[in-house]
């Protein structure tokens, strides 16, 4: 059936299933205010549109006097940019998708933009094209790729005179937004679109439900596509492909629709910073634990890091995105291509969290229980229940509950001078 530029048609498509199968994917940030790297990637408008104090201290403190914006780009060089080594880290993270802002509400694009006149990465900074350097890297290591795009652009002049009309004028979508939509999806054939900068303006002005139309009945990835949710000023967690509702979203109870939670390693921003400090950044059992309680309720995890002006990723976001990566190898199974149980947490003192796959079902615990001895209240075992423990060679030993469910005996750890892992798994078979 061809879908009809409407919300009813387009949010009837269903899901390409790869998307709920993936689990995991790597959001990067990277752009010109990857250059002033301080307060976060808001950078110009905190400084001239809210012209803030500190913004407008720390410019004048660092850089010439009469410094634009514009300025900076230049010092975005990427110099260090090694895309396949970013590939190799991304996929040892576990990611199976990877978003890189293509343009974020600064409007530079990160590719050579026929309508983004020396204010994209071929014509100045690095004189490359990111995008599709990403993309080439990724395909090879076989990540899918995601494209993030802002609609909007804080001080372009065209949208800004769109605004001023009240979004009655529709000069920047036909002239800018659009064209750069329609252009990233013929050249770089992205399996997944995240839109963003929609807030402002409804959908009658972006034309969101005609380019959606287009992508899916004719566009060369019609079959393949995911979207989200940021398609005009009362999509979010409405319209679309998977819904995002709010960055760093938690529903706290099973959601009815496919939904991706979005979190940053720096709590602070999602660009790059030079000032960040350690406590300001997630540790990896935290980490672990949003995946888990994200996967357990039906979501997606996209985990972000904002690479230097160089093109670095940190060793810090580095290493907490390769302790990512152990923990899946060991426990992946409960994680990729599984589906939310019956029940997705235990109500109990110990944080369990479950999932399935098929007739399996997976308790993920993030507390070791002092007595080696796992509480499951919510199975209902059987004769032929079996129990497991991922990463553990051999069966565990296991009772009925007095009252309802099952008595795990864990394999007794040795103490150990290191800390011990974030979150184990339980393979549970023949339990109802």
């Amino acid at each position: 059936p061809r879908y009809r530029p409407d919300w009813a048609s387009l949010d009837a498509r269903p899901l390409p299933a790869w998307f709920d199968q993936a689990k995991v994917g790597v959001f990067v940030h990277w752009g010109v205010f990857s250059v002033p790297a301080w307060g976060s990637e808001w950078f110009w408008w905190h400084w001239q549109g809210e012209h803030r104090a500190d913004y407008e201290r720390f410019v004048q403190r660092r850089y010439p006097p009469d410094t634009t914006y514009a300025d900076f780009a230049p010092r975005f060089t990427a110099h260090d940019f090694q895309p396949r080594a970013w590939a190799q880290l991304f996929q040892r993270a576990g990611a199976r998708y990877v978003v890189l802002t293509t343009k974020h509400h600064e409007g530079f694009t990160n590719w050579g933009s026929p309508v983004s006149w020396n204010w994209n990465s071929l014509d100045t900074g690095p004189h490359r094209d990111l995008v599709g350097e990403l993309g080439e890297a990724l395909r090879e290591s076989n990540i899918r790729y995601g494209l993030y795009h802002s609609l909007l652009e804080w001080f372009n002049p065209l949208y800004l005179a769109d605004k001023e009309s009240g979004f009655k004028t529709q000069d920047f979508v036909l002239k800018k937004t659009m064209p750069e939509l329609y252009d990233l999806v013929l050249k770089y054939k992205p399996d997944l679109i995240w839109s963003d900068g929609d807030w402002e303006a409804p959908e009658s002005y972006w034309n969101s439900t005609s380019f959606l139309a287009w992508l899916y009945n004719d566009s060369p990835v019609k079959d393949t596509v995911v979207v989200n949710d940021r398609w005009c000023n009362n999509c979010s967690c409405q319209h679309g492909g998977y819904y995002n509702c709010a960055d760093k979203y938690k529903p706290g109870t099973l959601p009815p629709h496919k939904w991706e939670m979005c979190s940053s390693i720096d709590k602070l921003s999602w660009g790059y910073r030079s000032n960040m400090d350690i406590t300001e950044l997630m540790d990896e059992a935290s980490i672990i634990e949003e995946l888990v309680q994200t996967v357990s309720f039906g979501g997606n995890y996209l985990l972000n890091v904002g690479p230097t002006k160089e093109g670095v990723i940190v060793p810090i976001f580095q290493e907490r995105l390769l302790a990512l990566g152990r923990w899946l190898d060991t426990n992946g199974e409960a994680i990729y291509e599984s589906k939310p149980w019956r029940v997705q947490m235990e109500n109990s003192t110990n944080t369990v969290w479950y999932t399935s796959k098929g007739p399996v079902v997976y308790a993920i615990f993030l507390i070791w229980p002092q007595d080696n001895v796992l509480e499951l209240c919510s199975p209902t075992p059987s004769p032929a229940t079996e129990v497991t423990m991922l990463g553990f060679a051999g069966t565990l030993k296991w009772q009925k509950s007095p009252g309802t469910g099952l008595l795990v005996t864990l394999p007794s750890v040795p103490p150990s001078p290191l800390p011990p892992q974030p979150g184990w798994t339980v393979r549970l078979e023949g339990v109802e």
